[in-house]
């Protein structure tokens, strides 16, 4: 399922990303020389509909065709069956974004062959690939389908993953579930992030990635001391929620089992007060909603409750990812929740901004 190649086929440059099934056989990962090893990991198009990775590292190598880059580039394009039909992932296909070594199989050492789909397998090939070069850094690059910020994620709190995360954005993201996405595996390696580009078709958000990836090719060490105090503002993903199986979502239908309210990408990256109204549901005695915290536990009568029908918050919080597209809805997840988070003293200088990086 995996091509590994060390070149770049003529015309792939020149490709959006709904027709790289015309230049590629499936997912691939391309091994690019460079000045400086090890090498910078780089994956795009994780989620077919999301093509700001795709469209930005296009960009950089096109100019590069000529010339040596910066650093060595290990660069993975995953979904490009679901890309070719604008899609998360397809019906038959896991999310990509959920594939990769979770802490369990790494002590159970890997084989490139654990007996699970074809996917989780490709993927653990890509992680051993990689974790034989002494990587640099891993950055995976995402669109999202809310009215979100740009914003950058960790799963460590290491200082170097926190100055990676702030070259993009000083809003940055702590997360450590769900297991099994790309970021959370190569964290064991070297510092990863994600990035959060907004929504696919804005410009600007390809401009952001191509201007930080730029900037990290060129990175010549990231650094490690503490991050300047005034450079980040740290939120903590607490829970994730989860529409119930079988509950039927939607906007402005009044039969449906849960109706949102319309606006309800809007209340992203806002801090929600109690009693904030989410929706109406259909059955007024139980939450339509599944939210499990950071060990998997249920926890959605911390954080709603039932008004009536009327379905609301029952404590301040901040939401992330809330999106109209009721597909991703059920194959991802209605949204995250955030509390903000204060780093320790030992994380922050409370002194002016440093210098993001050593460039070249």
């Amino acid at each position: 399922m995996l091509t590994i190649r060390q070149d770049i086929p003529e015309g792939l440059l020149d490709s959006q990303s709904h027709e790289l099934y015309k230049k590629l056989d499936g997912p691939t990962l391309f091994q690019l020389p460079g000045r400086r090893s090890p090498p910078i990991f780089i994956s795009v198009l994780l989620h077919g509909n999301e093509p700001v990775g795709w469209n930005a590292i296009r960009h950089i190598l096109y100019h590069h065709q000529n010339k040596e880059l910066p650093r060595a580039l290990s660069l993975f394009v995953g979904n490009i069956q679901a890309a070719r039909f604008q899609q998360r992932h397809l019906e038959e296909q896991p999310d990509f974004n959920r594939i990769w070594p979770k802490s369990a199989d790494l002590i159970q050492g890997l084989d490139g062959n654990d007996g699970s789909t074809p996917a989780h397998n490709m993927a653990n090939r890509v992680y051993t690939e990689m974790a034989a070069t002494g990587l640099f850094a891993s950055i995976d690059v995402h669109n999202n389908t809310g009215l979100n910020p740009h914003y950058a994620c960790v799963n460590k709190l290491d200082t170097s993953f926190l100055h990676l995360a702030t070259l993009f954005d000083r809003i940055v993201i702590y997360f450590t579930r769900p297991e099994g996405v790309q970021s959370l595996a190569f964290s064991r390696l070297a510092p990863s992030v994600t990035l959060e580009c907004g929504q696919p078709g804005n410009p600007q958000g390809v401009a952001h990635a191509i201007e930080y990836l730029t900037a990290c090719l060129n990175l010549s060490e990231i650094p490690t001391h503490a991050v300047a105090k005034h450079d980040i503002e740290l939120f903590h993903t607490v829970a994730t929620v989860r529409v119930a199986p079988g509950i039927e979502v939607g906007f402005q239908e009044n039969n449906l089992d849960l109706r949102l309210v319309d606006n309800i990408d809007h209340l992203n990256f806002r801090e929600l007060p109690f009693n904030t109204l989410i929706g109406w549901q259909k059955n007024h005695q139980e939450l339509a909603l599944r939210t499990a915290d950071e060990q998997d536990q249920e926890i959605s009568a911390h954080y709603f409750h039932l008004d009536g029908n009327a379905l609301r918050i029952s404590r301040p919080v901040m939401p992330s990812m809330l999106t109209r597209n009721t597909k991703v809805i059920h194959q991802d997840c209605l949204c995250y929740l955030m509390e903000r988070m204060i780093l320790p003293d030992s994380a922050v200088d409370s002194r002016e901004s440093a210098a993001p990086g050593c460039l070249e």
